[in-house]
C-alpha cells in the first residue's frame, strides 16, 4: 500500500510546486531526508537532482516541465521528480490535491528548506458509522503538525490513535442520532483544536475556513 505523501515546495515567485512520494509518510521520514543538497530525498547528495529541482521551480507550464525532465538525468529518489502541478498556492494543493484518506502526510518545504510536516486526519465516517455510506476524501479533513525532539517525531503514533478513537466514538453518536454528519465534523474540529492548543501543535482545517 505504501505510505503516501504530498510535498509542496516553495518557488522563487512564492507559489508552490506539488510532488508525490509513495513512501514519504513512513515515520515522517522526508522531514529529515529532504535537504538543499537532496531536494527529492535519497541517500546522498547529487548535483543533477539539485539542478533539476532548481529548473522545476522556474517552470510555469507542462511543456517546460517535460522539457526539463527530458534534459536532466537524476537518480531515483524518495520523491517523484515529476510535479503534479507547478506554480500554485498552498490552499489549492490542500483543497484540490490532498487526499485525506490516501495521503498520510503533507510536507511544506519553504525557500530556505525549512520543512513543516503534517499528519492528515480524514473527517469521513463511512467506516465508523453504519448510517454514513460515503464521504469525500479530498477537501474533507485537517492537517496537524507533530512535535519533534532530537530529529524524531514525538507522540506521532499516539496522536494518530487518538484521532481514530475519536472517529469511532463520533461514528456511534451519529448512528444514535446525537450528531448529524455536519455536527460530527464540527465536533471533531473542536476536539482537534483543543488537542493542538495544549501541545503547541498547528491545525489546518479543510476547507481552510469553516
Amino acid at each position: 500500500m505504501g505510505h503516501r505523501a504530498l510535498i509542496a515546495y516553495e518557488r522563487p515567485d512564492s507559489l508552490y510546486n506539488c510532488h508525490y512520494s509513495h513512501w514519504g509518510a513512513c515515520n515522517l521520514r522526508l522531514k529529515r531526508d529532504i535537504t538543499p543538497e537532496r531536494p527529492f530525498g535519497g541517500d546522498r547528495d547529487n548535483e543533477a537532482a539539485r539542478c533539476l529541482f532548481d529548473a522545476l521551480t522556474e517552470a510555469t507550464t507542462d511543456e517546460t516541465v517535460n522539457r526539463v525532465l527530458g534534459e536532466t538525468t537524476a537518480p531515483q529518489s524518495q520523491v517523484d521528480q515529476h510535479p503534479l502541478i507547478v506554480g500554485t498556492t498552498i490552499e489549492t494543493i490542500i483543497t484540490e490535491y490532498l487526499d485525506y484518506l490516501h495521503h498520510e502526510a503533507f510536507y511544506v518545504v519553504d525557500a530556505g528548506f525549512e520543512i513543516t510536516a503534517y499528519r492528515t486526519h480524514w473527517f469521513g465516517l463511512q467506516y465508523d458509522s453504519r448510517t454514513i455510506e460515503s464521504a469525500p476524501t479530498v477537501g474533507n479533513g485537517a492537517l496537524r503538525t507533530v512535535r519533534w525532539y532530537d530529529g524524531e517525531p514525538v507522540g506521532d503514533g499516539f496522536a494518530q490513535g487518538e484521532f481514530r478513537a475519536l472517529k469511532a466514538v463520533v461514528g456511534e453518536m451519529v448512528d444514535h442520532g446525537v450528531f448529524s454528519p455536519a455536527e460530527a465534523v464540527e465536533y471533531m474540529c473542536k476536539k482537534l483544536d483543543a488537542w493542538a492548543g495544549t501541545r503547541d501543535e498547528i491545525l489546518v482545517r479543510t476547507p481552510v475556513e469553516r
